[in-house]
C-alpha cells in the first residue's frame, strides 16, 4: 500500500452507528420533556429567547410518530430566521431521529466530500447533535405559552410576578 493510499484510507469517515443511536436515545428522552403530552395534544407553542417555536404532530402511527418543529416569530439574525425541521419518533426503539432539516429530505448517514449540494460527510450525525443541543437549550431557557383565557377576568397582566 502506498503513502497516498495509506492517507485517504486514514481520513475516510467512519459512521459511528453506536454514538448515533446514543444521540438519537438522548434526543428521545429530551423531546419527550419539551412535548410530553403529545398523546392527547396536536401541538404545543414554547417561548425560547425572543421567539415562539411551534411543536406539531403530523403523523401518528403506531410505532412512530412524526413532529415539525418550526420557529414562528423571533428577532433572530436573518439567517437563524427560518428554523424549521421535521422529526420522526421511533417509540419501540425510543429514538428521535432528524427526517428533514431546512428543508432538506432524506439526510443520508454518509455523503462523499465534496458533493452536489455541499453536504458535510457526517451531515446526518451534525444534524442530530444539532437537535440534542438546541434541545438542551429549550429545557434550560423555554417556557410553555398558554393561550389567553378571555372569559377569566382576573387574568394576571404581563407584568404582575404573581404568575
Amino acid at each position: 500500500m502506498n503513502q497516498t493510499t495509506r492517507q485517504q484510507a486514514a481520513s475516510r469517515y467512519k459512521l459511528s452507528l453506536s454514538s448515533l443511536h446514543a444521540t438519537c436515545e438522548a434526543n428521545y428522552a429530551r423531546f419527550l420533556r419539551v412535548f410530553p403530552g403529545y398523546e392527547q395534544a396536536n401541538e404545543r407553542t414554547i417561548a425560547l429567547d425572543h421567539a415562539r417555536i411551534a411543536l406539531t404532530v403530523t403523523e401518528r402511527c403506531r410505532y412512530t410518530t412524526t413532529f415539525k418543529i418550526k420557529q414562528l416569530i423571533g428577532s433572530a439574525p436573518e439567517w437563524a430566521k427560518s428554523f424549521e425541521l421535521d422529526v420522526r419518533a421511533y417509540h419501540d426503539a425510543r429514538m428521535l431521529e432528524v427526517r428533514s432539516f431546512q428543508g432538506s429530505r432524506h439526510i443520508q448517514g454518509l455523503y462523499r466530500y465534496p458533493n452536489k449540494t455541499m453536504l458535510q460527510k457526517d451531515e446526518k450525525v451534525q444534524q442530530n447533535q444539532f437537535v440534542a443541543e438546541w434541545l438542551e437549550h429549550v429545557l434550560a431557557k423555554g417556557y410553555n405559552v398558554l393561550p389567553l383565557d378571555i372569559t377569566n377576568a382576573k387574568q394576571p397582566a404581563l407584568g404582575d410576578r404573581n404568575e
